[in-house]
């Protein structure tokens, strides 16, 4: 198989339902990917426990991910961002850990005084570490979802009630507009988050960004590949 316009995408280790749009359905992407299961990735364990001690298996996954000819890599979780340099330097095509990164380049799009908002799965998580990995400018408006969606992603559940979810991230991202009036753009940190796209902006009228989005970019500039 020809892999030289392909994104290689590191999957966490889990068995929440991937729906289209998510970036572990093939469904989502106008263009091929080749997926590799990270051992022992789990969102429990990224998320909540710092990825501690995954990075050998994450850099030896993206290595398999270069042999197979792929021309980009990325990642099912906005958290790895603090594996970014150590991955990029492991593997020789381009590599994108985070939809974190797209903030500093957002705020430069936006009106003085307007800024980007971040959405994530865990605002007590996300820590000055990882905002600092990624580039996210201090005081950056942060906000999660709670309840139904939070519990099947984290503890990894086999079944979703897709409009609850959707419901969830709707309400979350109300919140961080209503508190944040200088919020004019969001970043979905969770790659689960973006299925309900579409839904977000329409609540808040909103320009939404996403890992899909920033990949759909990414692959966009190997159309020499193609």
């Amino acid at each position: 198989m020809d892999n030289s316009a392909s994104i290689g995408i590191l999957m966490l280790s889990s068995h929440f339902p991937r729906i289209p749009g998510d970036m572990g359905n093939a469904q989502t992407w106008d263009f091929p990917v080749v997926y590799r299961v990270v051992r022992h990735a789990s969102p429990d364990q990224v998320v909540l426990k710092g990825a501690e001690g995954l990075l050998p298996v994450f850099i030896a996954a993206a290595k398999e991910l270069e042999a197979e000819g792929v021309a980009a890599i990325t990642t099912t979780c906005g958290f790895l961002c603090t594996f970014q340099q150590d991955l990029a330097k492991a593997v020789s095509v381009p590599v994108v850990t985070s939809s974190l990164f797209q903030v500093a380049s957002i705020n430069a799009l936006l009106p003085p005084g307007k800024r980007a908002g971040v959405l994530t799965i865990s605002a007590d998580s996300l820590s000055e570490a990882h905002l600092k990995a990624a580039g996210v400018p201090e005081g950056t408006p942060i906000s999660a979802p709670k309840g139904h969606f939070v519990d099947v992603i984290l503890n990894d559940q086999a079944e979703m009630d897709v409009l609850q979810a959707e419901s969830e991230n709707v309400e979350a991202a109300q919140l961080l507009v209503r508190n944040n009036p200088s919020v004019a753009a969001i970043v979905l940190e969770c790659t689960n988050m973006t299925p309900y796209t579409r839904a977000i902006g329409k609540a808040v009228n909103l320009p939404i960004f996403s890992a899909v989005s920033y990949i759909k970019w990414l692959q966009g500039s190997l159309a020499f590949k193609q």
